[in-house]
């Protein structure tokens, strides 16, 4: 029976452990199967994670542990330090286009097709964005004697021209949730970026009056006018 999320699904660690097999099984085949060492900072990466996690060797460890008990991952043999693989494309039945598509959404979060073309290029090389749509339409459809969809659409976010793709191997996802689209910043301000905005208006205002006094001083008009509060300019 095909590994299914919907029963037992993976925790992220779980999940961010297996990706990063799968990634460095393609992109790093030298340093395949991986050392707890390697693999630790392989899913530590600061670049091409979303979210990035800080998972330590018990942590990962203990995901390890818990993925050969799915036959998702397993310890390979010969060397005096314990290496491990990943099982995916059995362990879950999937072919290998498909497997590289989840990998992506498991490491770097949910992305449209044309996003994931480009990423998987060191993975594996899609023909075009209608392939790589094809077996997200195949995956999102899979039946429940396969085990039942692996990814879901996601609504399309303000601002955003394509919808991007979520995976289900951790469970399934809000949909009804606000997704902001990657770069739309004005949708989702973090905090430090609008405190950052807030002291740049602060200072323009500053400058401003600045300005409109050394005019009146001089006896001559500024050529702006003065500024609005934020949202009613």
């Amino acid at each position: 029976m095909p590994f299914d999320p919907a029963t037992r699904p993976l925790t992220p660690n779980e999940a961010r452990v297996l990706a990063t097999l799968m990634e460095k099984a393609r992109t790093v085949p030298d340093s395949y199967p991986m050392s707890l060492n390697g693999l630790v900072t392989g899913c530590n990466q600061k670049t091409s994670r979303d979210p990035v996690m800080n998972l330590s060797d018990a942590e990962a460890q203990e995901a390890l542990d818990s993925l050969k008990l799915l036959t998702l991952a397993f310890e390979s043999s010969g060397n005096r330090t314990t290496r491990w693989e990943h099982n995916f494309q059995r362990g879950v039945g999937v072919p290998e286009q498909s497997a590289v598509l989840l990998g992506l959404l498991m490491l770097r979060g949910p992305q449209t097709a044309g996003e994931l073309r480009i990423n998987a290029e060191r993975w594996y090389r899609f023909a075009d964005i209608s392939s790589v749509e094809a077996f997200l339409d195949e995956l999102q459809e899979r039946s429940a004697e396969k085990g039942g969809p692996l990814v879901v659409q996601l609504p399309r976010a303000p601002g955003a021209r394509e919808q991007r793709w979520a995976h289900l191997m951790c469970g399934p996802v809000d949909t009804t949730a606000s997704h902001s689209a990657p770069g739309n910043t004005a949708t989702a301000a973090s905090p430090a970026l609008q405190a950052r905005v807030d002291a740049l208006e602060a200072e323009v205002a500053s400058l401003r009056n600045t300005v409109q006094r050394l005019c009146a001083e001089l006896g001559i008009s500024p050529d702006f006018s003065p500024m609005s509060p934020p949202g009613q300019e």
